[in-house]
């Protein structure tokens, strides 16, 4: 990894610990070798390394039918284990209003015209 990468991530680590920080939500972060999509989330087998082009696959030892992201889902949950437990938020909270200056779309205020358009000509 380059030195260049490994300051971009460690800035995007240090922008989620301050927003979860600030919005009182946990951060934690888990071992990016956790083979997550390889894992059957019912049984626990792994079921060894599949390419990007399998979305849904069935578990060799359970049979369950399994959707790479809601399995890698279930996976990384588990293995961040009490830790998201002891939060207590919900994964996903109600709507949030928006700040006042963030609501709608605020144009340029455009120049008044009186009378005559640009270009017209005097009669």
């Amino acid at each position: 990894m380059s030195r260049r990468s490994r300051s971009r991530t460690r800035s995007v680590r240090t922008m989620l610990d301050y927003k979860a920080a600030k919005f009182g939500r946990c951060f934690h972060r888990i071992g990016r070798l956790e083979p997550t999509s390889q894992v059957c989330s019912v049984c626990g087998v792994k079921d060894g390394h599949k390419p990007l082009g399998i979305r849904v696959r069935e578990c060799g030892a359970c049979g369950a039918y399994l959707d790479r992201d809601i399995n890698t889902a279930a996976n990384v949950a588990q293995a961040a284990g009490p830790v998201v437990s002891a939060c207590g938020a919900r994964v996903r909270p109600g709507p949030v209003p928006a700040q006042r200056e963030e609501t709608g779309t605020h144009p340029k205020p455009q120049p008044v015209t009186t009378g005559r358009q640009a270009g017209d000509s005097a009669p």
